[in-house]
């Protein structure tokens, strides 16, 4: 079996999903065991013990439903960095998106798995532990979220006069916030890691401008649910003239360009970019 044999569909979506949420009581556990092993990686981010045990959940979870599919992880070793360049088809993985929101005890903090094909993210799971929900999106059937209450279909909102704008906690650069100035009145809509796109995937957010460094697997698995429901992503030095996706595994770097993540493309934010 070949790397295209993979069959997208709602099947493999919900084996994703629930093997999500498997990592994400394995990141709960190590949170009511009390002790993290926080330390520092190469480059001063922080893992725990949770992001780990997750990475360990997800790696061998990947590998039992599609062993023909290779997985690159986060906190995957350096010749899997290397060799994913050779890989037209491969699963793409942050254990635990938030790692600093996880360490001070905020609830912001989510499990992420996307599937990539050629440069695109056709298959995306992020679910949010403390939150008890789970979004996903599959390309040409649909994005949902899934909590307490049950199962629905989510889609972007179509504009609202007031732009209700998504911009990291920890993050936010200059060059965001004079976009934010240019596009008064808007509303600040506040949250950690990758739930800022899925706030726009299910109508409760609009934009998401990020001038600020992200990685592949910080966005994979959340652009993958926001397209699916019917937003975009596009790589902002490309904007407003010539809008371009972004993608993934195109670079020799896994570090992403800037973004600007959106429900409606057409949005009068475009008329605001300092281009």
């Amino acid at each position: 079996m070949t790397q295209s044999d993979v069959t997208l569909d709602l099947e493999l979506l919900t084996a994703i999903e629930q093997l999500c949420r498997e990592a994400g009581q394995a990141i709960l556990a190590v949170a009511r065991g009390g002790e993290l092993g926080t330390r520092a990686k190469a480059d001063d981010s922080p893992v725990t013990a949770a992001d780990m045990a997750a990475h360990h959940v997800l790696v061998e979870g990947l590998a039992r439903l599609t062993p023909q599919i290779p997985v690159l992880s986060e906190e995957s070793d350096k010749a899997d960095i290397a060799a994913r360049r050779d890989w037209q088809t491969f699963w793409l993985v942050d254990p635990l998106d938030g790692t600093r929101e996880f360490v001070t005890g905020s609830g912001e903090y989510t499990v992420n798995v996307a599937l990539i094909q050629g440069s695109r993210s056709v298959l995306g799971v992020v679910d949010a532990p403390v939150l008890e929900t789970t979004w996903s999106g599959l390309a040409g059937v649909g994005a949902f979220r899934e909590d307490a209450t049950g199962r629905v279909a989510i889609t972007v909102s179509p504009e609202p006069e007031v732009l209700r704008v998504v911009a990291s906690k920890s993050h936010l650069d200059a060059r965001t916030a004079a976009l934010i100035e240019r596009l008064t009145p808007v509303e600040n809509v506040s949250c950690g890691s990758s739930l800022k796109f899925c706030r726009i995937a299910e109508g409760n957010a609009d934009l998401y401008p990020r001038y600020a460094p992200t990685s592949e697997w910080d966005t994979a698995a959340a652009q993958a649910v926001l397209e699916a429901a019917g937003g975009q992503v596009f790589d902002a030095e490309s904007l407003p003239a010539q809008p371009r996706r972004l993608d993934y595994n195109a670079r020799d770097t896994l570090v992403n360009p800037f973004f600007i993540a959106c429900g409606q493309a057409d949005g009068r934010w475009r008329q605001a970019l300092d281009v």
